[in-house]
């Protein structure tokens, strides 16, 4: 009976080897490919050839945008650095946001977002800047702000998102003065010290100290002095230019020729 000789194992050395001439094989494949795909990324079939604008662009037109922004863009349609290339966007005054995607095989898309004020902003250095909806401080042309009666906010760097939100709910309790009135009443300032004390500026020409404490403690204190100064106002027959509400339990005023103090029952005393 014949018998089947078994296969003879091959060497280590020799396994090593063929292991070695397989990585080795792989390896120069990839790199191989890797050269191919890096030559022909730089072909300029794939350099950017157009940059489509979308989104808010009421501020600037798109051609304005296209010059400030495309000197700052680097590479081609694979190489380019799409984090660079939106900061070079957002880098455009009025541009709030910008999204840069990549549209095969040579073009960006570009969504923008622009700045919407809604006040100026005059921080500790003086610098007249301007605040957006989201409560950001950003620079821009004052002049290519059509409304004229943005309040103006005051306070120390990095305030202004407090502020604006301070504002907005300030703005309808202070409303409440135009009672009986033709003209309503605007907030033209508001100023928060580096202690934390509150003033408003309105658009009448007086000023009303609202103090310190916490968001809400100056609201009800304010509403406090809303609902008690037309009875004061109508007493004295007298307009209203300063108002100091950092008192216990009392408030005083300053009328036009007139200085006086009210209670917490709304009774003033002339002084």
């Amino acid at each position: 009976m014949a018998r089947t000789a078994l296969p003879t194992a091959l060497p280590g050395d020799i396994r090593l080897m063929n292991l070695t001439a397989s990585v080795l094989a792989t390896v120069g494949a990839v790199l191989l490919a890797a050269t191919a795909l890096a030559w022909l990324a730089k072909q300029p079939l794939f350099a950017v050839r157009s940059i489509r604008i979308e989104g808010e662009v009421a501020r600037n037109t798109v051609s304005t945008i296209r010059a400030n922004a495309a000197p700052q863009l680097a590479g081609n349609f694979f190489t380019m650095d799409l984090g660079a290339a939106r900061h070079a966007f957002e880098s455009v005054p009025w541009v709030r946001q910008a999204l840069v995607q990549r549209v095969w095989p040579n073009r960006l898309t570009v969504r923008l977002e622009e700045h919407r004020p809604v006040a100026l902003w005059g921080s500790d250095s003086g610098s007249d800047r301007l605040v957006n909806s989201f409560g950001d401080v950003f620079e821009a042309n004052l002049g290519d702000v059509e409304d004229d009666r943005l309040p103006t906010l005051l306070g120390p760097d990095g305030s202004a998102p407090h502020m604006l939100a301070m504002i907005r709910r300030l703005q309808p309790v202070l409303a409440g003065l135009a009672a009986g009135r033709s003209v309503p009443v605007g907030v033209e300032a508001l100023t928060l010290s580096g202690r934390g004390s509150w003033r408003v500026a309105l658009d009448s020409g007086a000023e009303v100290e609202l103090g310190r404490g916490s968001d809400d403690e100056v609201i009800e204190r304010t509403q406090r002095f809303v609902a008690t100064l037309p009875d004061v106002t109508s007493y004295y027959q007298r307009p209203l230019e300063y108002a100091d509400l950092r008192h216990n339990d009392a408030y005083a005023v300053r009328l036009k020729g007139i200085t006086t103090t009210v209670d917490a029952a709304g009774k003033p005393a002339k002084k």
